[in-house]
């Protein structure tokens, strides 16, 4: 099966799908951890978010590489389309969570799956289990399989295409609204253009971070957009796509 092509864009494709799943729902739904959560100095919600942007942009890329060498295979007439390329891209799936675990979580520790939890060593060994040892066996059993049903090969591009897009699509779709906003500054704002944006929109602050670059406050969502107007670089839900910003909160 690893001799083939197919089997091995299938793989990457699958790496790409694992990193989207690790950060749209630890770095954004369930927010238990960012990507660099443990750097020391990296304690700014900017900086954290930033490189959660800069992840999820390079998972984009690897799922492109990915897509794009299984069309090319497609445009050829070659590939299996079956059985044997689902389990490539679950081997690829679990190989990211395996490599994640051993390389972020023990090696270089920029993070775990819980950083608040008072065992985070039973987290990782949880997350590494379910979807690293388990899609690598199973994705791995299934690449064995000579038979099974198959796909037509652009029935089987646009299955693959629509998952991906589909998962990067999610990374940008805000959560439903709770009357809070979060509000980046632009650098060098202090704390009174900060609350003179409040008085002016007659928002709450709710929390800040130190510099007050970074505040969450309670305002309605049509007053959103007057952030903007004094000096906001980017506001959650007002019709900003900023992904992993529109799901933060303190």
């Amino acid at each position: 099966m690893w001799n083939t092509p197919w089997a091995r864009w299938g793989a990457v494709l699958g790496f790409a799908l694992g990193g989207f799943f690790d950060g749209i729902l630890l770095h954004q739904i369930l927010q238990w951890h960012h990507l660099l959560s443990l750097v020391p100095g990296v304690d700014d919600l900017r900086l954290q978010v930033l490189w959660d942007g800069w992840f999820h942009a390079l998972m984009y890329v690897i799922a492109l590489a990915g897509l794009a060498g299984l069309w090319w295979l497609h445009r050829r007439g070659t590939g299996n389309w079956g059985w044997p390329l689902v389990g490539a891209v679950l081997v690829g799936f679990g190989f990211w969570h395996v490599l994640d675990t051993f390389l972020s979580h023990w090696l270089l520790q920029i993070h775990r799956i819980r950083i608040d939890s008072d065992d985070p060593l039973l987290w990782d060994l949880l997350w590494l289990a379910l979807f690293g040892i388990v899609p690598l066996v199973a994705g791995w059993r299934m690449g064995r399989m000579g038979g099974g049903p198959k796909l037509h090969g652009a029935a089987a591009m646009l299955v693959l295409g629509l998952l991906t897009s589909g998962a990067g699509a999610w990374a940008l779709v805000p959560p439903a609204q709770t009357g809070f906003a979060t509000v980046v500054f632009q650098p060098g704002a202090g704390p009174r253009e900060v609350f003179a944006a409040l008085d002016a929109l007659d928002a709450r602050l709710v929390w800040s971070d130190r510099a007050m670059g970074v505040v969450v406050v309670a305002v309605p969502e049509e007053r959103r957009w007057g952030f903007y107007r004094h000096g906001a670089l980017l506001v959650s839900g007002a019709g900003v796509p900023a992904a992993c910003f529109n799901w933060s909160r303190a």
